[in-house]
């Protein structure tokens, strides 16, 4: 007998789920939480066991992520259910007629527009999990290869929104029920060396320290930073997933070759941020600290050595 979640796994390789009626269509009902995290972490332990000391071992983090996309990418297709059931949904109510079978084709229409948001809800919580335990394995924060990644449940309290996409919300006088609500507070650093691996743990520890203290101040921070999928923005994400907070994510718009850093600065401050948080960089992280005092936005400086406050560390010396 096929199990909930082999059921899963092969619905998302068809290509196109459907919003046409199916036996059990209409169902809203979804696996239990428990059932959902024991299985997945039974899988996940089976699979991630495979891979030390073989020739696979050095693809198990693109495996990894493409496990949970999964999920997203059948959540993904959910969602565009929702909307072409709703737009039919509207056009029937628009050419109402009083007819009884008017009315039975409505009631279907919503019908499989409900079982469609529950599905597309239950796969989001699938994927929050294995993206868990992707954070786990990996130590970095699960990210889709683009756009967002949102949580329609109020369960689920994670979310990682392009900084684009939030842009445009927010221009539009409105943001989807989605989108993070909270304090901005932009974080930024680049890719470094470290002469000892006590060194990097140490540089990670006060990251980790001074997002914890930022959030004290700042009870309902949303992070935002530039989505590098190495060093500092790594490790900033890694917190603000362990930690529950929203973050939006402003990646590099290439198109614009060397500009690009620069206008990501422009963009991450018109969100008009309670802080911007420093850590070593490069010349686009030092742009950003001037540009952020230029407009009056406090700055919590750690670009000394290994994150630490520039003015202590000359102390020190």
């Amino acid at each position: 007998m096929r199990t909930t979640l082999a059921a899963q796994l092969a619905q998302l390789e068809l290509g196109a789920l459907t919003i046409q009626p199916t036996p059990g269509s209409s169902s809203t009902e979804l696996p239990p939480d428990e059932a959902v995290e024991q299985t997945l972490a039974a899988v996940w332990s089976d699979l991630f066991q495979l891979f030390p000391g073989t020739a696979l071992e050095d693809d198990a983090e693109e495996i990894a992520w493409a496990f949970v996309n999964l999920f997203h990418r059948a959540a993904a297709k959910r969602s565009a259910q929702i909307d072409r059931a709703t737009d039919e949904i509207r056009c029937l109510l628009a050419s109402n007629d009083g007819s009884e079978v008017h009315a039975s084709q409505l009631e279907e229409q919503v019908a499989r527009a409900q079982a469609a948001e529950a599905a597309m809800i239950g796969l989001e919580s699938l994927r929050e999990v294995a993206a868990g335990f992707y954070l786990n394995e990996t130590g970095s924060s699960w990210r889709p290869a683009g756009g967002s990644r949102l949580s329609h449940s109020a369960k689920l309290t994670s979310a990682v929104v392009d900084g684009r996409e939030f842009l445009r919300a927010r221009a539009e006088r409105h943001r989807a029920a989605a989108l993070p609500e909270g304090t901005p507070v932009v974080f930024a650093g680049g890719r470094l060396a470290f002469a000892t691996a006590d060194d990097a743990k140490t540089f990670a520890s006060n990251l980790w320290n001074t997002l914890d203290r930022v959030r004290e101040n700042v009870a309902d921070v949303v992070l935002v930073h530039g989505g590098d999928s190495k060093g500092a923005d790594r490790l900033a994400a890694s917190w603000a997933e362990q930690r529950k907070v929203p973050q939006v994510t402003f990646s590099l718009d290439r198109r614009l070759g060397q500009r690009a850093g620069f206008k990501r600065n422009e963009q991450m401050l018109s969100l008009d941020p309670r802080y911007v948080v420093a850590f070593p960089g490069s010349g686009v992280v030092e742009r950003l600290v001037i540009q952020a005092k230029q407009n009056g936005i406090a700055v919590v400086d750690r670009r000394g050595p290994l994150g630490t406050h520039p003015r202590h560390a000359a102390t020190r010396g």
